[in-house]
């Protein structure tokens, strides 16, 4: 019960976060070109700390890189953190694996998730499709058996490299359309003057030591 109560905990907080990037994008844009070119190495870096963290949600922070950086920067960002991720989370397990009951917690996956032999790439790969709790037993699983790191870094990054790419790419297009919505709507009340606080998307000008890979 405690798992469950903070897997939703994290996920609520993980989405929130990203809703407060998408409505205050100009903002944060700005503050990561501050950083210069530490801007994208330091979402690779969060964003591997995240992934391999257990139970973790990594669906929001795949938004926010789609959104700073744009569908092409924001997927090569969440791709190689998730190499990252899953070097690191297996590294992790490794350490805990002596307690971890491979028998036990295969026998709690659905039937057909069970009938690829244990260890396996397929099986590692079709157990983290299980929402929840499938990324963090795959790789438990991975290091318990002791298989090749290679193996858990492909296995890995073959579910998740895709979703977090269509995750980056949608972040993108919402955070334009929502960008273009707001302004029709700035743009009619001003027409038919109603007053309405403008929001502020963009910075006027930005630091010449601001990083190429955060969009305007």
């Amino acid at each position: 019960m405690l798992r469950r109560v903070e897997a939703v905990l994290i996920l609520v907080a993980s989405f929130a976060l990203a809703y407060f990037v998408v409505s205050h994008r100009g903002w944060v844009e700005h503050a990561l070109g501050q950083l210069g070119w530490l801007a994208m190495p330091l979402a690779v870096l969060v964003f591997a700390i995240v992934a391999s963290a257990p139970f973790s949600v990594t669906d929001a922070l795949a938004i926010m890189n789609g959104v700073l950086f744009g569908p092409l920067w924001g997927s090569i960002i969440n791709a190689v953190g998730l190499v990252l991720a899953a070097m690191i989370g297996y590294a992790v397990a490794l350490r805990t694996s002596d307690a971890f009951d491979v028998k036990k917690n295969v026998e709690r996956l659905p039937a057909w998730a069970r009938r690829f032999k244990i260890g396996s790439p397929m099986f590692l790969i079709v157990v983290r499709i299980i929402p929840g709790l499938g990324g963090t037993i795959a790789t438990q699983t991975a290091a318990a058996l002791r298989v090749p790191i290679l193996r858990q870094v492909y296995t890995m990054c073959a579910i998740a490299i895709p979703i977090c790419t269509v995750l980056a790419v949608f972040g993108y297009a919402a955070s334009d359309y929502i960008d273009a919505q707001v302004d029709k709507a700035q743009t009619y009340a001003e027409k038919h003057h109603i007053r309405i606080p403008r929001r502020r998307h963009h910075h006027p000008s930005p630091s010449p030591s601001a990083s190429p890979a955060v969009r305007p």
